[in-house]
């Protein structure tokens, strides 16, 4: 079961109660789904696992190659339950407790321990994506905050809480993503989401946690803090990909700044070959309707043009009425803008530091300008990290990148990159025997035709997995 679509961009979509049923997820898989991402922050371990392996059994039953992003809950503020009704005005004086308590209209339950410490007077708090605020009068820095209503409106249970004046002093990984990551692991997911990630130092920390459970997961870390933005370079640095996750980044930061900031972003993802995806609120409207509007339209259009790796589903296949559907409305923009625009990086980005991948990096860079030259319907690459695949992609060549790996879960983790389509193969018997069990592959997958040319790169001799060393051109 072949996905029904070729796009470059590739689609993640959420599973919720509407989507984690296997009927549903073969539809969206027809439809265009490349990965599909597990939200941590909702349902139980059992829940998780049992969604993995469904996710998993389809890709061994059909052949398929979706991808597992197991997206980590991070430490998300949130106030407790509140009183049916409860309506917060203007000038009105809210205290936040840490004791758990009945919410009212005057008194609400934080879930952060600290907040009274790591607040002081004038900061702002914002609840419910931004639809409320209230600005700190007082902390006793110990278990109680007062503040004053700026903007008001119904205050409803365990609605989010963002604190953008804040230095948060909760660590990265909160215990409860420490056991939510020891369950991805186990079930083998190809990606981990690291939400509200502050600096380079929180993905070390993941690192080091997935290092030592032998993984080959890689990280995704979420940009929805200032602080984040503020060491993007760093982060970028030393994450896998990058997800612009536009809904906390949205109330974090003024609102206004949020396209320029993930413009920003994907030109740097470009720059250093790492995935970006764009999420929040691409088609939200479809969570109800069979159609989006104009401006959902436009975003993911713009997504596109930008060069975005991947664009992303939340609500709308998690918990909205038609998943298969906005999957396949979403594909539909996708394919015409592909059709119509050829995304190309802002710069050349040539390699010039001549450390050890230097000759690879310069590989990478010419097979995809060569590509584009001759007209190649491939470029065709074998990997054991995934290493040259993301470093063709980052050049955004017309061709499509074919990558040939004997790790499955790296081969998975393809599914996420721009302009790329993975499959597995073990020969690795010598150089010329290998090129040739690969074009048997695709041109039994319909990839490439008979006097077709492709761009081929390798490491050679070939058995020894070196790094890549070969670059030549050749008609299937």
């Amino acid at each position: 079961m072949r996905s029904e679509t070729s796009n470059n961009t590739k689609i993640v979509a959420t599973l919720g109660p509407a989507s984690w049923h296997k009927e549903v997820m073969m539809d969206m898989i027809k439809a265009g789904v490349n990965v599909f991402r597990v939200n941590f922050s909702h349902g139980d371990h059992e829940t998780h696992r049992r969604t993995i392996r469904l996710i998993k059994e389809i890709n061994q039953e059909f052949n398929c190659k979706v991808a597992v992003l197991a997206d980590l809950q991070g430490p998300k503020l949130r106030v407790g339950d509140v009183e049916e009704g409860a309506v917060i005005n203007e000038g009105d004086t809210l205290t936040f407790t840490t004791d758990k308590v009945d919410g009212t209209a005057e008194l609400v339950y934080m879930n952060y321990e600290q907040f009274p410490n790591d607040v002081n007077a004038g900061e702002r708090i914002l609840m419910d994506d931004g639809k409320l605020m209230c600005e700190v009068v007082e902390t006793n820095k110990k278990d109680t905050v007062v503040t004053r209503v700026i903007q008001g409106g119904p205050l409803k249970s365990k609605k989010g809480v963002n604190l953008p004046n804040t230095k948060v002093s909760l660590p990265c990984l909160t215990e409860k993503d420490l056991a939510d990551v020891v369950v991805a692991m186990e079930e083998g997911v190809e990606w981990i989401g690291l939400s509200f990630v502050r600096d380079a130092q929180d993905v070390k920390e993941l690192r080091n946690i997935i290092e030592e459970f032998g993984s080959y997961a890689k990280i995704v870390s979420k940009i929805e803090k200032p602080e984040a933005v503020v060491d993007i370079d760093q982060i970028i640095h030393a994450t896998d990909a990058i997800m612009v996750a536009r809904g906390d980044l949205g109330v974090e930061i003024p609102y206004s700044s949020v396209p320029m900031v993930q413009k920003m972003i994907v030109e740097k993802c470009h720059i250093k070959a790492k995935p970006c995806i764009i999420a929040t609120q691409m088609m939200e409207s479809m969570i109800e309707s069979q159609s989006p509007t104009r401006a959902e339209v436009n975003d993911v259009a713009n997504s596109v043009c930008d060069g975005a790796d991947a664009v992303m589903l939340s609500g709308e296949t998690s918990v909205g009425k038609y998943p298969a559907k906005v999957v396949e409305t979403m594909a539909s923009i996708v394919a015409h803008v592909e059709s119509t625009f050829d995304v190309k990086p802002i710069m050349d980005n040539e390699p010039s530091i001549k450390n050890e991948r230097y000759i690879t990096k310069t590989i990478c860079y010419n097979a995809a300008k060569i590509a584009d030259q001759v007209g190649a319907a491939a470029i065709l690459t074998l990997t054991f990290s995934g290493y040259t695949a993301l470093k063709i992609a980052g050049h955004r060549p017309k061709t499509k990148i074919v990558v040939f790996t004997a790790n499955r879960q790296i081969m998975n983790q393809m599914s996420l990159v721009w302009g790329v389509e993975a499959f597995y193969y073990d020969g690795m018997e010598s150089t010329d025997q290998t090129f040739d069990d690969i074009k048997n592959i695709l041109k039994e997958n319909g990839v490439v035709e008979t006097d077709d040319l492709v761009v081929k790169i390798a490491s050679m001799p070939i058995e020894e997995k070196g790094f890549t060393n070969m670059l030549k051109i050749a008609a299937i």
